[in-house]
C-alpha cells in the first residue's frame, strides 16, 4: 500500500492504483466520461484532470499512477476552470436534450455554459435507426471513444468502428461508413453498454425514450444466468412494468466483465411476445395416446 493526500486528506491505495482509484476510495466524485473499469485509459474527454502538487500541468487522474506522498488537488479553481471548460466545448458538439442525465448533471455542477461554443460547433445529426437491436445517435456523441475500445482489443476484437473524419467533422463510423449490417458489427452490444450519452442506445429503451415513456427510477434489476449456453454470463434484467426493457452484465464477473454475445444482451425480447404461450399444453386424451 502506499499513501497519496487527496484534498488535505491522508488516502491509502494499492501500489499500481491510479490517481481515479485514490479519488474513488477518498469519496471524492470525480466526472469522468471516456474512462471505463475495463477499458484501456485514452484520455479523451480530459474531464478528469486534477492538480498535482509539482506537476507543470494538470494530469489525467484515470491514468495517472498514483506515486507515495503525492499531494493532489481536485476541486482548485483551477481545476474546477478547467473542467467546465472540457464540458463546455464537448457539450457544444451535441444536442444535448439528447445527452444522457449524467453529462446534464456535470455541466449544472461545473456552471459550463456551452451555448458560447454552439454555434459555431453544433452539427446535425439524424439517428441511424436500421435494425431492431439498437440505435446510433451520434448526436449525443462525444467522441470518447469507448465504443472503438469495447469493439477492439479491449474486449471484442470486430473493429466493426472507428473515428472518422477530423475537426468538427470527426464522428464514430463503421468501415468505408457501410450501414451497420454489412460491416463487421456481430451486434454483441459491448460499445452500448460503455456509452457514456446515450448516443449508442437498446431499440426498446430507444422506443421507450421517444414516447416519454423510459422511467429509469421504477425500474427494478434482477441478477440471472444467461441460459443460451454453458459459458455462465451474469445478466442484470432491467424490469419495468413487468417487462424486460434492457439487459447488462455486472463489470465485477469473473466471466463476462460486463461483456455479453449478441445473444444474451439481445435475445431476450421473447419474454414480453404475445402469442409465447404461458402455460403448458395438457393432453386430455390420457396416458398412451
Amino acid at each position: 500500500m502506499i499513501e497519496v493526500s487527496i484534498d488535505g486528506r491522508p488516502v491509502p491505495v494499492p501500489e499500481g492504483a491510479t490517481l481515479l482509484d485514490a479519488c474513488r476510495a477518498g469519496g471524492v466524485d470525480t466526472p469522468t466520461l471516456c474512462f471505463g473499469e475495463t477499458l484501456t485509459p485514452v484520455n479523451a474527454c480530459r474531464a478528469c484532470v486534477v492538480e498535482v502538487e509539482g506537476s507543470r500541468t494538470l494530469v489525467p487522474s484515470c491514468a495517472r499512477p498514483a506515486e507515495p506522498g503525492m499531494v493532489v488537488r481536485t476541486d482548485s479553481e483551477r481545476v474546477r476552470t478547467s473542467r467546465r471548460m472540457v464540458l463546455e466545448l464537448l457539450a457544444s458538439s451535441v444536442q444535448l436534450d439528447r445527452a444522457g442525465a449524467q453529462l446534464h448533471q456535470w455541466i449544472r455542477e461545473y456552471g459550463a455554459d456551452p451555448s458560447r461554443h454552439v454555434d459555431a460547433a453544433t452539427v446535425a445529426r439524424p439517428p441511424k435507426v436500421q435494425d431492431t437491436m439498437f440505435v446510433r445517435d451520434y448526436a449525443a456523441c462525444v467522441l470518447c471513444y469507448k465504443c472503438v475500445e469495447a469493439c477492439g482489443t479491449d474486449q471484442q476484437n470486430t473493429f466493426a468502428i472507428a473515428v472518422a473524419g477530423r475537426g468538427f467533422g470527426a464522428h464514430i463510423a463503421t468501415e468505408f461508413d457501410v450501414p451497420l449490417p454489412d460491416s463487421a458489427c456481430v451486434y454483441c452490444g459491448n460499445c452500448v453498454a460503455v456509452c457514456p450519452t446515450g448516443a449508442l442506445v437498446g431499440r426498446v429503451e430507444w422506443d421507450l425514450r421517444e414516447a416519454g415513456e423510459w422511467r429509469p427510477e421504477e425500474q427494478t434489476v434482477t441478477r440471472t444466468v444467461c441460459a443460451y449456453c454453458g459459458v455462465g454470463c451474469n445478466l442484470d434484467l432491467h424490469v419495468q412494468d413487468d417487462r424486460v426493457v434492457k439487459v447488462g452484465s455486472p463489470l465485477d464477473h469473473d466471466i463476462t466483465e460486463g461483456n455479453l454475445c449478441v445473444k444474451g444482451r439481445f435475445g431476450w425480447t421473447y419474454l414480453g411476445s404475445e402469442p409465447r404461450r404461458r402455460r403448458p399444453d395438457v393432453d386430455d386424451a390420457g396416458p398412451g395416446r
